[in-house]
Order: structure tokens, then C-alpha cells, then sequence
């Protein structure tokens, strides 16, 4: 998700700098929208990782 989150960041910048204003505006907003997404998965998998663990036996 993270890898599609900076395609779209990149498609947004070349487009921006091309001037097709609405593919930029757009690519960008999904590019947030991914990175946001990502984000709070990668948070819960590492609360539930880190819960999850018990120590090994002695």
C-alpha cells in the first residue's frame, strides 16, 4: 500500500509540473488517502504484534 501511496505522490509531482492541474490535485489526494490508510494499519499491526508476544519457556 505504502509502494501505491508513493506512485501516486510521483504520477501527482509530474503531472504537476506537466500543469494538468486536476490529475495532480487528484493523484496527490489518492496518494494521501493511501498513506493515511497505510499508516493506521502499520500502527495496529504493531499494537497487536507487540501484545501479542508471550516469552518463550525456559
Amino acid at each position: 500500500m505504502l509502494y501505491w501511496a508513493a506512485v501516486f505522490l510521483i504520477i501527482a509531482l509530474i503531472a504537476g509540473f506537466l500543469g494538468f492541474g486536476g490529475i495532480a490535485g487528484a493523484a496527490a489526494g489518492i496518494a494521501k488517502i493511501l498513506f493515511f490508510i497505510f499508516l493506521v494499519v502499520f500502527v495496529i499491526s504493531l499494537i497487536f504484534g507487540w501484545r501479542g508476544r508471550t516469552p518463550p519457556p525456559m
